[in-house]
């Protein structure tokens, strides 16, 4: 993808593969922008979520910071209610907290994840987000 590609789609980075469907429900797109290393023990891509799409519940052994760049989001700690993210946010994510993220049923959601501290290991993936969970803040009244 062009630069003009990219600023007509108002984008900061092309949106790169698609995400593997054994750890996403819908469709999402990776870019990957820093590979592992150990130098530096992170790994960072651009990830974008279409509406309704998201990411298994997961950990990272050596946490996690996502920063919110376009959209409207999602984020869960399990034991927790949902959290509705904007651009311009940041989370962090400590290491080995069981967690979600991903688009709201109607937004496109964008934000560039940051593992750290990989040699602890970058990611272990778990179930699949349930439809009941997904929608369970709308259940809630969108509090």
């Amino acid at each position: 993808m062009s630069t003009a590609e990219n600023q007509a789609s108002n984008t900061i980075f092309p949106k790169g593969d698609r995400a593997p469907t054994e750890y996403f429900t819908g469709t999402a797109w990776i870019k990957p922008l820093v590979a592992n290393d150990t130098t530096f023990n992170s790994v960072i891509g651009n990830v974008v979520f279409e509406p309704g799409a998201r990411n298994n519940w997961h950990n990272h052994p050596g946490g996690q910071i996502l920063i919110v760049t376009d959209g409207t989001g999602y984020y869960q700690e399990k034991g927790k209610d949902i959290q509705i993210l904007q651009k311009g946010e940041v989370v962090t994510i400590p290491p080995d907290v069981i967690h979600w993220h991903g688009a709201t049923p109607d937004s496109e959601f964008t934000h560039i994840a940051i593992s750290t501290n990989t040699q602890k290991g970058v990611v272990d993936w778990l179930q699949p987000v349930t439809d009941e969970e997904y929608y369970s803040l709308k259940n809630k009244g969108d509090r």
